[in-house]
Parts: C-alpha cells; structure tokens; sequence
C-alpha cells in the first residue's frame, strides 16, 4: 500500500507560515491585501472566491472584492484593472477566468502585472519562472505539485521527472521548477511515443494530462512516486478522479498523492503564500 501524500496537512503547514509572515508584515505597517476581480456569476467563481475570502480572513489578510456584470464592456473593464493596477493598497490580483468571450482572456491576463498576478497567469510571470530571475509568480498549481513534495521531504535534486502534460497553466512551468531544483526532468505529450514506458523510468511522474484514470499500471513500477494534478469528473462512476486509475496504481507505487484532496488542496496555500511575498516586495521596492 503506497504512502498517500495528504494536501491537507501540506497545506495546514504552509498556512501557518504564511500566517506568522503576515504578522510580522502587519509589525512593520503593511497590510497584505489581494483584490478579487470577478466578471459575471458563474458557480464555480463564487465558490473559489468565498474560499478564498475565508482563506484570507483566517491567515490576517485584507481583501478587496470588485465584481462586473457580465456584459461590462471592454473599456470599463481595463479601466478596472488597471485601477488595482495602480492601486498601492492593493498587493495581490486574482481575476477569475474565463472572462466573457468580448474581453479578451488573453489581452487580460497580460494586462495584470507581473508584481500583482499572484496567480502566474500572465506572460511576464511565465518569463520568470523560465528565466529564473525571481520576477513575477509560478502558476499555483504548479507550484503547489512542488510544495506537496517539499512537505513530505521528498527529494528532487538527482530525481528523474517525468511530466504528463504541457499546458503553460502546469506542464511547462513545472518542468521549468523541477529543473530549478535539479531533477532531470523530460515532458510528454499528446504526440510523445509509447508514454508509459518513458513513465516507467521515471523516480517521479507528475500528471496534468487532464484525462479521467488514463495514468494505469502499465505506467508505473514499484519505488515511484505519483503526484496527480489533474481533478476531472468520471461520468461513468459519477465521481470526482485524477488522471490516476488509483485503484490500479496506488498498490503498485511508493507514494501517491489523491484526487480530491492533494495537490488541490495545497493550490490556494501558495496562493496566500505569494500575497504575503509579494505585500513584502513591494515594501522593499518603495
């Protein structure tokens, strides 16, 4: 039976260091606050965002939430944004997306600026994650794969990854944090030959493919570690799953993070965790 290796209690951890950060921030008169910029009503959205809230509330962080109507129009949109652009108060963007098709979600990401997009959606902070330059955000996902890993004192220096997926939301910029902490990492995709035996070799196999139990026991071997990035829906069994057929995997590997309930739930921790640094560098940079 492999190891599960449980986002909660990564979480938990990260969040009590994030906690003490921003007391220490609030010490010296800074107060770290993130704006949540939502357009429109979708589910999805409020749900994340009143975690967030709660997330905020808990850890000593202000927020500051604007909500749009979904047929605000393009030029009152920006003029939003760029107001918690240039708002001093304001050290952390979050904005919701997808935007409705007449805003232009790739115009509006880019449009957030890289010392604000805590989320690392934006070009400029992908340029900093591939160029290591300390500038700008890793994608929360992404990073999250990492933090789990770091919690549970798992080494990556010397390590093979091996990463399912390369979207630029996780894929690539993972592989380019793997790297940065010395794995040797090799990224596969939809045209990649015979996967699971490039899987095999692996000391690590991180998967963001996005498809419900495709990862079976063809692509692993025992001594591995797991970590499932994806959450998608299984309409056959009517449940929430990973790209793992866990029951497949799970009693083959070493450890094996779960879906729901790893690297998910680390993802809003590193959220907190990059409001606090970045309250903390615009502090510095004044």
């Amino acid at each position: 039976m492999a190891e599960l290796l449980k986002g909660k209690e990564a979480a938990a951890a990260m969040n009590e260091e994030t906690a003490a950060h921003i007391t220490v921030l609030k010490e010296k008169g800074i107060n770290p606050c993130l704006a949540i910029l939502r357009v429109g009503e979708r589910p999805d959205d409020i749900s994340y965002e009143n975690g967030a809230v709660k997330r905020c509330e808990s850890l000593g962080a202000s927020v500051k939430k604007v909500i749009l109507p979904s047929d605000t129009d393009t030029e009152t949109f920006y003029r939003t944004l760029d107001g918690l652009n240039q708002d001093p108060a304001v050290h952390g963007i979050l904005m919701f997306r997808p935007l409705p098709r007449e805003l232009d979600n790739e115009r509006a990401r880019n449009a957030i600026l890289p010392e604000k997009d805590i989320d690392g959606c934006s070009d400029g902070s992908l340029a900093g994650v591939f160029t290591g330059n300390g500038k700008g955000f890793a994608p929360c996902t992404a990073e999250a794969a990492v933090a789990i890993l770091d919690h549970y004192g798992i080494e990556l220096t010397g390590k093979r990854a091996v990463v399912l997926g390369r979207s630029l939301v996780v894929g690539r910029p993972l592989a380019m944090l793997l790297m940065s902490r010395n794995a040797t990492v090799t990224i596969c995709h939809t045209r990649t030959k015979d996967i699971p035996s490039i899987a095999r070799e692996a000391d690590i196999i991180f998967t963001c493919m996005g498809q419900p139990e495709k990862l079976d026991a063809s692509y692993v071997r025992e001594g591995q570690t797991v970590v499932d990035i994806s959450i998608c829906w299984n309409d056959k069994k009517g449940k929430l799953c990973g790209d793992c057929a866990f029951e497949e995997v799970e009693p083959i590997v070493e450890k094996i993070t779960p879906v729901p309930g790893g690297v998910g739930a680390v993802t809003t921790a590193v959220l907190m965790r990059h409001l606090a640094e970045a309250a903390e560098r615009a502090f510095i940079k004044e």
